[in-house]
């Protein structure tokens, strides 16, 4: 695959700021940074961004992550390997990223047992790590980014 344009935040170099702060703020409110990698990884698998799947799998290895759990994200529902806190936050970045899938987009169940292990403040960061996620994963879809090509 070859991307249609460079990725539009390299474009605007402001944006890359604003994203850059962004990442910044999620990574330092006190959410485990392996399971900020986890909502990354599975709202990339949702939305088929192979460029967002494959930099999160290697940033989340990186960052000590095993590869049972990393290929059991897409399955987390019948898989023990992750805890509640994360499971929760993987239930939330599934309903935030699938919005149009039902009625109410991100039910009370799901919220209520997200902010169950999360406070307000990590709450918060999961959310806007959700979100921009998405975000990513819409620039690079739209604008066909590959992952990159990687052998041996």
């Amino acid at each position: 695959m070859q991307a249609r344009m460079q990725n539009p935040a390299m474009v605007l170099p402001d944006a890359m700021k604003a994203i850059n702060l962004l990442y910044k703020a999620a990574h330092s409110a006190g959410v485990p940074t392996s399971t900020l990698e986890l909502v990354h990884l599975r709202a990339s698998q949702i939305n088929g961004c192979s460029a967002c799947v494959d930099s999160g799998a290697r940033s989340a290895r990186k960052a000590g992550e095993t590869d049972e759990r990393l290929f059991a994200v897409a399955a987390w529902r019948e898989t023990p390997y992750f805890t509640d806190a994360e499971r929760a936050a993987l239930a939330l970045a599934e309903a935030a990223t699938r919005l149009a899938d039902r009625a109410d987009a991100v039910p009370d169940e799901i919220w209520d047992e997200a902010a169950r292990h999360f406070d307000e403040k990590e709450l918060a960061t999961v959310v806007l790590w959700i979100a921009t996620t998405n975000f990513f994963n819409r620039l690079n879809a739209t604008t066909r980014q590959p992952a990159p090509q990687v052998w041996g």
